[in-house]
């Protein structure tokens, strides 16, 4: 049986985070079965692990040469691997498969989160030990929990992440051959050869995509959201509603959804989004060979907002993902909020750090397809190429009753719209320099006099020069105490 996935992807690092990932030089039945016993108990809903045997490495990462495993002994360690996983309660096992690379041979061991948490694995394996230890995975070691996280496991006993879950109201055929074979080919998985040949129900099973009961076969939620032709069937609203604003009053805008599989809406949005509404700048300057680029929006921030909104939507919940571009700013809403570990605070200040993931199995898919991370990467990633297209700081919201999470993108201020300039009187003469910086300022009345340097490719120096000569022009104030100041502008 063969992996989703490919050796090549795994021994990368770029798709499966490191701490998903156990490199072995040769098969030690007493470490290796814990460390899938870890990411079976999945305490964290990553998604479970890997485990790659006839890799030599060195603090988690691979070091080359790749050893592999020799061809004589894999079929003892395949054998001797099924013996001890069936000492896993309640029963458990991993998917297993020989893999090819550069002339030698590896096993791969992918453990997925299992349903029937929390798994125990034995302390050792000497025979008189009747010791049995719930193990759980943090960071990139497997390790025995605390009795805190001992009880966080049995809460997860009854807590199968929405996606995991058995569509009870979905038919085996409703899963499309088609959009599998795609997704396998795209990643490169070895599955792909073999799906052509193989029993449809095992494919889906290889990809544990489908229930694993031989009197009971039913579709998961994952394979539905991916692998159906019309997911809304069975998840109402699971879509992406781009809305356009042509207007200042709302009167007139312009409406397109999107829909099918997660991956195709997402891509289909992005394409629609970066043809219609992405535009660019281009401004010559005098004694200057390269002409100023920018954006009115980054495409990379928005793929990364609209991506991460689609992962950690509640599929359960009948909202759709909206889009809301408006006339300075995009902004992004899905439903419900943020995980309860983020708080308000500390989206204002672009400090969330979760590694409890809403939708474990769609991230999986998501990250195997480059459409996004999941290493809590998505808010530096979107403040990243803001900065360099020279745009304002984003805004991250969500409600004390996490109801909704909204991210708000603003346009560049070159793209500020030249009544936004002819409100101020015409008496007052301004610099060019000082209308970016009231641009800026619109946009988000909490930025430091360090941002605004930062964002306009300044010295403090020169914010401060600025500063003081609007002041004198009666333009611009800042209130409030040395922590909370806020900008005022008289416009």
């Amino acid at each position: 049986m063969a992996i989703p996935t490919n050796i090549k992807t795994l021994l990368s690092g770029n798709v499966v985070e490191w701490a998903r990932i156990e490199f072995k030089e040769t098969w030690d039945a007493e470490a290796s079965l814990k460390t899938i016993c870890a990411f079976a108990n999945d305490i964290d809903n990553w998604g479970g692990g890997y485990i790659v045997i006839g890799v030599n490495e060195k603090d988690g990462r691979p070091q080359y040469p790749l050893k592999g495993v020799d061809p004589e002994k894999i079929d003892g360690y395949l054998k001797d691997m099924l013996n001890k996983c069936k000492l896993i309660q309640p029963e458990y096992l991993p998917i297993v498969e020989v893999a090819d690379l550069d002339g030698k041979k590896f096993i791969v061991i992918w453990a997925p989160g299992g349903n029937s948490r929390p798994y125990s694995s034995p302390k050792t394996m000497v025979k008189e030990n009747k010791e049995r230890i719930y193990y759980i995975r943090k960071m990139s070691s497997t390790i025995m929990p605390s009795e805190a996280e001992k009880r966080d496991l049995y809460n997860l006993a009854n807590n199968i992440p929405f996606d995991d879950r058995v569509n009870h109201e979905a038919e085996l055929k409703d899963l499309n051959i088609t959009l599998i074979q795609s997704y396998l080919k795209e990643v490169g998985s070895s599955l792909y050869e073999m799906s052509g040949t193989m029993d449809f129900l095992e494919l889906c099973k290889s990809m544990n995509i489908v229930s694993t009961l031989p009197e009971y076969v039913k579709p998961k939620n994952v394979g539905l959201m991916f692998f159906s032709l019309e997911p809304e069937r069975f998840f109402p609203y699971a879509q992406i509603d781009v809305v356009e604003f042509l207007d200042e009053t709302g009167d007139s805008l312009r409406e397109k959804t999107f829909k099918g599989p997660l991956h195709q809406q997402l891509r289909e949005a992005l394409i629609y989004i970066k043809n219609s509404v992405l535009q660019e700048e281009v401004i010559k300057v005098d004694g200057i060979p390269e002409a100023k680029r920018f954006y009115n929006y980054p495409y990379a921030a928005i793929e990364e907002a609209l991506s991460n909104a689609v992962y950690h939507k509640g599929y359960d919940v009948r909202e759709p993902i909206e889009v809301r571009i408006e006339e300075d700013r995009i902004i992004i809403v899905s439903h419900p909020g943020a995980d309860r570990s983020i708080s308000i605070e500390g989206l204002k200040e672009y400090r969330a750090y979760s590694r409890r993931y809403r939708n474990r199995r769609i991230g999986e898919f998501l990250k195997e397809m480059h459409l996004t991370e999941g290493r809590n990467t998505g808010f530096r990633k979107i403040r990243n190429a803001l900065k360099n297209n020279g745009s304002p700081e984003p805004l991250f919201e969500t409600d004390d009753e996490r109801t909704f999470f909204s991210t708000t993108i603003y346009i560049h201020p070159g793209f500020l719209k030249k009544k936004d300039d002819t409100i101020i009187d015409d008496d007052v003469d301004l610099k060019p320099k000082e209308k970016e910086l009231i641009g800026y300022i619109n946009n988000n009345h909490n930025m430091t006099i360090a941002e605004l340097a930062e964002s306009m490719k300044v010295g403090t120096s020169t914010i401060d020069r600025m500063i003081r000569s609007l002041k004198e022009k009666g333009i611009l104030d800042r209130k409030g105490s040395n922590k909370k100041k806020e900008w005022i502008l008289f416009l």
